[in-house]
């Protein structure tokens, strides 16, 4: 036992070492991949069994996630990450850990009894909202089931905010590890839901619980304790002297409280564009709610692994070299985040657009051709948002270094604002699903180029400079190439109706992505951009390692 936990104990303190941005940025997008393809199996496997067979209770199961997630992103999510970080690194580049440590405990309680709270009134007054706020289209049936999982689901913002402060923690001082890799935990709980508590919970002989889709939402909050216990275990070897105590006159804890609530507004009015479009898409026929929520989730993946990985590992040093007055390498790092999440982001936007329909196989096998069909028409549609949505992650992070959540807040009112007054436009024109994301696309420019031509006034104009523009539009000359070559292979290799198998999409869909990625590094190298040249670099040390 001792051996054990010796051995335990050596783990966790290789992991919990201290990354360079690189490495972070490594570590981030690998958990993210991770996390990413445990998402496309347990979407594929709940489609499997309830998308052909069960429609209107896998539209209430998506519904039921809308208030409890809404709450979690309003109190806590992104909008204690940006806030926290800055101040907290401020404390310990002083010297002075004891009032980052303070710090930290009066957000971990202050978090807990807050969420706490939350949850325990979205269990009482489920029944309002989804009848009447969040999904007023679907039939009684479905209707009873949503709020139920929704008052099972309801714990989650509690669970959640306590792992995102021990996690955050640990980001602020470059472990990243447990940090990357709690969300996959997360799905590996809902998976276990899927595949063994559908069919019932029977302990010591007895059934205790009778099955069903409600096995899923069991399985949510499994995946919700099991992602608290890593980010514990995480905490290991840092250090942090907790205490059961909110310091109200921390003076940190203080700045952090005037900065959070234009960061949750923010993350608020993002989420409440959501809760339209769940309203609006449960009106337009059984099935529609999981169509959206599954074009949306498969768009989200690409932005997490370029936008939100890229950006959460250069933050930390943004915010080091703003707190070291050096606005100029600021500059430069930011530029260097920018080029890099949008060198990547084009070519992936182009590819999932000509290999839509594939990437859709990836999480349905029910052979229901017209359901398919519905996700990989509002995939593609929102192919714009994924370039627009990761290059925004670097954008509004550009701004909390500067302790600045206002500006990103107000632009945010402005770009969802008219999203939604576009979405209800092109649902009473009768656009049906696709109106909607189309919409996102457009709200989604909007607020990059505002929050960009800020920044860029801002800086007096050395932000962007003419080198980034020059080399954006050889990237744009090189996505062109790349769409090219796309939809090439799209008619080389098709996707038949029959293609149902994994093991018939997934090498069709590798090689158009391989045979297009390839076009991109190579139009890239001739370009002349420098995004490609340590790729080459790679290549060629391996190539000719052998030879003098």
């Amino acid at each position: 036992m001792r051996r054990f936990r010796f051995r335990f104990r050596s783990v966790v303190q290789l992991a919990n070492i201290k990354l360079s941005v690189k490495s972070a940025a490594i570590v981030l997008a690998s958990s993210t991949l991770i996390s990413a393809l445990l998402g496309l199996f347990r979407d594929r496997l709940l489609n499997s069994y309830y998308l052909g067979t069960y429609p209107t209770g896998i539209d209430a199961y998506t519904a039921a996630f809308t208030i409890p997630d809404f709450m979690f992103f309003i109190l806590t999510s992104g909008a204690l990450a940006v806030s926290f970080i800055p101040v907290f690194n401020q404390r310990l580049a002083a010297g002075n850990k004891k009032s980052a440590w303070e710090l930290s405990s009066s957000l971990l309680n202050l978090f807990a009894l807050l969420t706490l709270l939350t949850s325990i009134l979205i269990m009482i007054f489920a029944d309002p909202l989804i009848r009447y706020i969040v999904s007023p289209g679907l039939d009684e049936s479905g209707m009873v089931l949503a709020i139920n999982m929704t008052r099972v689901i309801a714990i989650n913002p509690f669970l959640f905010s306590i792992a995102t402060v021990l996690t955050s923690v640990q980001q602020a001082v470059g472990r990243f590890v447990f940090y990357a890799f709690a969300p996959a935990i997360y799905n590996i709980g809902i998976i276990i839901g899927i595949t063994w508590f559908t069919g019932g919970i029977n302990l010591f002989g007895l059934q205790i619980f009778e099955g069903g889709i409600m096995g899923v939402a069991i399985g949510v909050i499994l995946g919700a304790v099991m992602q608290l216990i890593v980010a514990l275990i995480g905490l290991f070897g840092l250090g942090m002297d907790y205490e059961f105590k909110i310091y109200w006159k921390n003076q940190g804890f203080r700045s952090i409280l005037k900065l959070l609530p234009a960061r949750s507004l923010d993350q608020g009015i993002d989420y409440i564009n959501g809760i339209v479009n769940t309203n609006l898409s449960s009106r337009m026929g059984v099935g529609a709610v999981r169509s959206f929520n599954q074009a949306s989730a498969l768009h989200q993946m690409p932005i997490n692994l370029i936008g939100v990985a890229i950006s959460t590992a250069f933050f930390p040093k943004l915010t080091e070299e703003l707190g070291g007055g050096d606005k100029r390498e600021f500059y430069n790092t930011f530029r260097q985040a920018l080029r890099t999440i949008i060198w990547i982001a084009l070519p992936v936007a182009v590819i999932s657009f000509f290999a839509r329909g594939y990437v859709v196989s990836f999480i349905s096998n029910i052979g229901n051709n017209d359901s398919n069909g519905t996700i990989a028409s509002i995939l593609g549609m929102l192919t714009i948002a994924i370039f627009a949505r990761s290059i925004f992650h670097i954008a509004s992070r550009g701004f909390y270094a500067f302790q600045d959540t206002k500006t990103p807040f107000i632009i945010s009112i402005v770009a969802v604002g008219l999203t939604i007054l576009m979405s209800i436009i092109f649902y009473l024109a009768g656009w049906g699903v696709d109106g909607l994301d189309i919409a996102q696309s457009i709200g989604a420019l909007i607020e990059i180029i505002i929050l960009l031509y800020i920044l860029q006034k801002r800086s007096g104009n050395e932000l962007l400079d003419e080198g980034f523009w020059r080399a954006f539009l050889r990237m744009l000359f090189a996505t062109v190439i790349t769409g090219c070559v796309a939809f090439s292979m799209t008619k080389f290799v098709p996707l038949m109706i029959t293609d149902t198998s994994l093991v018939i999409t997934i090498p069709k869909f590798l090689l158009i992505a391989t045979v297009s990625t390839v076009a991109y590094l190579l139009a890239s190298y001739f370009l002349n951009l420098k995004e490609s040249k340590p790729i080459f670099r790679y290549f060629k040390k391996i190539l000719f390692k052998n030879v003098k």
